[in-house]
C-alpha cells in the first residue's frame, strides 16, 4: 500500500480509524499464501496470486498487489492482506486495475465482512460518512458479466 494519491489517503485514514482497531491479527509470511489461497477459493476463483517478499528498498509501501502477485513483508495484518487481495481481484494480468475506486472498495468491504468477520453495516456506514464511494455487489474485474 502506497500513501500517495488522494483516494488512497482517504481510504487509508478510514482503515486506520475503522478497520485496524477491529483486527489486530498479524500473519507471518510463511502463512500468507495459504490465506490467499483460502480466500481466493472461498470466492469461487481459481489461480490465486502468488506471495512474494516485498523488495527491501520498499520504504513507503506496506505491501502491494497485482493480479498475479502480492508482495509482502515478514508479517502482515490480515486486514492489509485482504486489502491487497481486493487489489488482485480488481486487477488484470495485463496490468489494468481499479485503483482505490468504488469497485475496489466494494470488494474490500465484502472481504472484510466475510473473511475477517467485521460488521458490514457499520463499515458501510462509516465509508459513507467518510465520503468514500463503494460498489455494492462488486465482482472481480476478470470475471465475465
Amino acid at each position: 500500500m502506497s500513501r500517495t494519491d488522494a483516494a488512497a489517503r482517504r481510504l487509508y485514514a478510514w482503515e486506520d480509524a475503522e478497520v485496524a482497531p477491529r483486527d489486530l491479527s498479524l500473519v507471518p509470511f510463511a502463512q500468507l499464501q495459504a490465506l490467499v489461497d483460502h480466500v481466493w477459493a472461498a470466492e469461487g476463483l481459481r489461480f490465486p496470486p502468488r506471495i512474494r517478499p516485498l523488495p527491501r528498498g520498499a520504504r513507503a509501501t506496506l505491501a502491494r498487489a497485482s493480479r498475479l502477485a502480492i508482495e509482502a513483508p515478514a508479517e502482515l495484518p490480515s486486514w492489509i492482506l485482504l486489502h491487497e487481495i481486493a487489489h488482485a481481484m480488481t486487477s488484470t494480468a495485463e496490468g489494468g486495475n481499479a485503483g482505490h475506486g468504488p469497485r475496489f472498495v466494494g470488494l474490500y468491504l465484502h472481504l472484510l465482512a466475510r473473511h475477517a468477520r467485521l460488521p458490514r453495516e457499520a463499515l458501510a456506514a462509516s465509508l459513507a460518512a467518510a465520503g468514500i464511494a463503494f460498489e455494492a455487489g462488486a465482482r472481480p474485474v476478470f470475471l465475465d458479466p
